[in-house]
């Protein structure tokens, strides 16, 4: 979570809420939404990857006069007469209290997927983000993901086949959910990523979790390793961009899978320093 500290909140914006859609299937245990925000600005600019801060009035813990939470946009929307719009992913969280035992509402989340269509909300931003573009249409894209982790990926997706015109490089998503039920925006509440399985570049691999029940992870690093001589191939070309989103779970999955294609856990990890290193590998993790 960031923190006033880390966070510029001197310049803040309104955006009216336009739609609260869930987008995990009414069955699952997951409540994760996709939320349109209309900007109240005439003008509203971002990149991929980049990310929005809610503030949600105080006072709070420690006398914050805001509670605050990031969330990636995942694309853009049309918004009423041509104003700016944005699409975001939100789960709604909970967390148990170490001592008591007991469950509490996450204060963001749960305040956010609350909102209803009218709602006024206050947003700083957008803010920078280690996501971006690569350079070239050549170039080889990895995703790796859990969750909603999947927002900026979906933004990714949308765009280098949509605005950007298509891609010429690989373009390969990992991505890992509790139950086929949660894979977001690939699950039959709503599937738009599957308008681009047909795209010769294109290829998506899917990781659930074994014992759901018991909050296993999902087992993306399997799904990775059953896919190793591809993903070991783009990992060692010089044009490949690795980008890694979601819980913080998936930075252990991955470097239990990479250490395993690598042949060591110290080859991975000098591989990884290489791919820092040249700028080629980003995370953005919670």
């Amino acid at each position: 979570m960031a923190s006033l500290q880390d966070i510029d909140t001197t310049k803040t914006f309104y955006a009216t809420v336009l739609s609260n859609e869930r987008i995990t299937p009414d069955e699952s245990t997951e409540d994760v939404r996709e939320i349109v925000l209309e900007v109240e600005r005439n003008s509203f600019n971002y990149e991929i990857g980049q990310s929005v801060a809610l503030l949600i009035p105080g006072p709070h813990e420690f006398g914050n006069p805001y509670h605050l939470r990031l969330y990636t946009i995942a694309g853009d929307a049309q918004g009423r007469d041509g104003k700016p719009a944005i699409t975001l992913c939100v789960k709604r969280c909970f967390y148990i209290d170490d001592v008591t035992g007991e469950q509490y509402p996450g204060a963001a989340s749960n305040y956010f997927c609350d909102r209803a269509p009218g709602d006024r909300v206050e947003l700083s931003g957008p803010h920078p983000s280690p996501f971006s573009i690569p350079p070239e249409k050549t170039d080889n894209i990895l995703m790796v993901g859990l969750g909603t982790g999947i927002a900026p990926f979906r933004a990714f997706i949308k765009h280098i086949y949509g605005e950007h015109g298509g891609w010429d490089g690989k373009v390969r998503l990992f991505y890992g959910a509790k139950t086929g039920l949660e894979m977001l925006y690939l699950n039959d509440k709503n599937n738009d990523l599957a308008h681009y399985y047909d795209r010769e570049t294109f290829k998506a691999f899917e990781a659930v979790s074994p014992r759901p029940a018991f909050d296993a992870p999902a087992e993306l690093d399997k799904v990775i390793e059953q896919n190793a001589a591809e993903v070991w191939e783009m990992m060692r070309d010089p044009d490949t961009y690795v980008y890694v989103a979601g819980h913080s779970k998936v930075g252990e999955l991955l470097d239990q899978a990479g250490a395993r294609m690598a042949g060591s856990a110290d080859k991975w990890e000098r591989r990884k320093a290489e791919l820092q290193a040249g700028g080629r590998w980003a995370e953005l993790m919670y």
